[in-house]
């Protein structure tokens, strides 16, 4: 096996190393952010070997390119180019307290395309597929991607934004649709709602459910509970961000394995407390740096992700790319991803601290036949002059705008939550 494995791995480094390079000169000094980022004994030309780049170039962090983009709104100073050549704008959800605003040029925009094909491909779509997007389409990128990408395919593509869910349903079976793209958790609604319903999804044609959005999709508990509601249906993971566009796709052979692309990343396995380099079969913080998004680049991009390593080697299904055992087994940081949004408790603090009515309040994050939802639990002040109803009906429609999510939300009398000496434990799971 080694003589087979080591060099296609060894033929992967030196790509990505010429494409690394390429990379590097490109951003100075143009790009403002990485030229501030990196001083002179860092530069491009002093970078002759990988180590030299984990040596001499420290990690990106979201909390840094927030920084950027508040301080130089709206997009910071992380683009290559003139702004003039930059065609499309995508933003994050703003869980972490604000949006993260993505440019992108149509060279780097037809590179993603590529590889949202590939996800596709690796699940099985073909020209002639009719795929239908179970979602809204808002600001956030996969959603273009992914439908653009299966037009270029030669997919009949259908929209599913503006519908219900009960609308969704009889959509995908009234258009005979192969293919539903959406998040684990929204296509067992999905199945809960035709139940409801009297539709029976065994009259569906959907073969592949390809899902992102969450860690459920490489879960096996939550694939066998998809593939049962929705007979006949393969369940395919896959990941990406809307700093980085699609990851992974979903190894077609071992089911739960996601490669890495590596023809467009460049990923490193850390340690996320001491940052120490992490070897094959270990479990980490994925880093990822972006080789052929140049416009809006990443280096060593901090993802907070925790992934495990499969050994080194070729994979059953012949590629030489990264594997990922059971995909994204879930965040560094304290993060809660509900129906494929993250939530990070600081910006649900954010919000209910900003409006000064609020005295104490309880988060309860209840999964369910793996669904995650959260559920609210306010204690207003004594000086509120708002009634309960009023109150709730407001911070369900704050925490809607903000986080793209219904949270239910109860008012419970003033005294009734806990209050804390220490730190406090306002985020309770249940289960």
């Amino acid at each position: 096996m080694a003589a087979e494995v080591f060099p296609r791995r060894t033929v992967i480094g030196q790509r990505q190393f010429e494409q690394l390079r390429e990379l590097l000169r490109g951003l100075t000094p143009t790009n403002l952010f990485y030229t501030a980022k990196y001083d002179d004994a860092r530069a491009p030309s002093k970078i002759a070997r990988l180590h030299d780049y984990y040596d001499g170039f420290p990690f990106t962090t979201k909390d840094e390119l927030v920084a950027d983009q508040a301080a130089n709104p709206p997009y910071g100073t992380n683009f290559t180019y003139p702004l003039e050549r930059y065609t499309r704008c995508h933003q994050t959800s703003g869980t972490s307290g604000r949006p993260l605003y993505w440019l992108d040029t149509p060279e780097s925009w037809d590179v993603m395309l590529r590889n949202w094909q590939i996800v596709l491909r690796a699940a099985g779509v073909v020209q002639g597929d009719t795929v239908f997007f179970a979602f809204s389409f808002g600001p956030f990128l996969g959603f273009w991607l992914a439908f653009e990408a299966a037009l270029q395919m030669g997919c009949r593509s259908l929209p599913g934004g503006g519908l219900s869910s009960a609308a969704r349903v009889r959509a995908i079976l009234d258009h005979g649709a192969t293919v539903l793209c959406c998040t684990p958790t929204y296509a067992l609604h999905l199945a809960e709602v035709a139940a409801k319903e009297g539709i029976d999804l065994s009259a569906s044609r959907v073969r592949t459910i390809l899902v992102a959005g969450e860690p459920g999709g490489s879960v096996p508990a939550v694939r066998e509970r998809i593939a049962s509601l929705w007979p006949g249906a393969l369940v395919c993971d896959h990941h990406g961000m809307t700093e980085t566009g699609p990851v992974t796709f979903e190894c077609p052979v071992r089911p739960g394995v996601l490669h890495v692309m590596e023809s467009s990343f460049f990923p490193e396995i850390i340690d996320p407390i001491t940052a120490a380099q992490l070897g094959a079969g270990d479990t980490g913080e994925l880093v990822l740096t972006t080789l052929s998004r140049s416009g809006s680049p990443l280096l060593r991009y901090r993802t907070g992700d925790l992934v495990k390593t499969a050994l080194d080697g070729i994979c059953e299904c012949g590629r030489g790319d990264l594997a990922l055992e059971g995909g994204i087994l879930g965040r560094v940081d304290d993060m809660v991803v509900v129906r494929g949004v993250n939530v990070y408790p600081s910006a649900l603090e954010q919000i209910l601290r900003a409006r000064g009515d609020v005295a104490e309040y309880q988060v309860r994050v209840v999964t369910r036949e793996a669904l995650t939802e959260l559920e609210l639990t306010v204690e207003p002040s004594t000086t509120a002059a708002i009634d309960a109803t009023v109150l709730a009906a407001e911070l369900e429609s704050a925490l809607q705008i903000a986080l793209s999510l219904r949270v239910p939300v109860t008012i419970v009398p003033t005294g009734s939550l806990p209050r804390f000496e220490m730190k406090a434990k306002r985020w309770l799971r249940e289960s």
